[in-house]
């Protein structure tokens, strides 16, 4: 798995980013050439596990050249117990889709996709699909800004 920036980052210009949860998953799509990113959709966790056909569906409708995942870790940067199941996500992402992998700090995300939903749209706090999907918009995009 590549975290940040990677010398192949040149000829991405489509990704697909991942706000993983153990009970939902946030996709957004990012673009190098507009440098922008849009929130999708947001997948239910089936039994617990990854919607494996659901995240294909989406990889082949938006054909990314790279996945972003949000690495959940404390303030701090230490590891909390979403960490190894965000990399064990990654690994199968990879292991899938053969796709690069690439591991953004996702620290309050969530958080800061509560905030610009408030003020956006005036959602409620409980809408936990569109702050998903939001939050991995808010991943997508900071990876875009360390392109430049």
């Amino acid at each position: 798995m590549a975290t940040g920036t990677n010398n192949f980052s040149e000829k991405i210009t489509s990704v697909l980013g991942f706000d993983y949860g153990r009970k939902r998953i946030g996709i957004a799509t990012g673009q190098t050439i507009t440098h922008t990113a849009t929130p999708c959709k947001t997948l239910n966790q089936v039994a617990g596990n990854p919607d494996w056909q659901a995240i294909e569906s989406e990889i082949r409708q938006w054909k990314p050249q790279a996945l972003i995942v949000g690495m959940p870790y404390h303030t701090d940067g230490s590891e909390n117990k979403m960490t190894a199941a965000a990399r064990q996500f990654c690994y199968e992402l990879e292991k899938r889709f053969k796709l690069p992998v690439i591991e953004i700090n996702e620290a309050l995300s969530s958080a800061q996709a509560e905030e610009i939903l408030k003020e956006t749209v005036k959602i409620a706090k409980h809408n936990k699909h569109e702050v998903d999907k939001m939050a991995a918009a808010i991943i997508v995009q900071r990876w875009l800004n360390q392109q430049t």
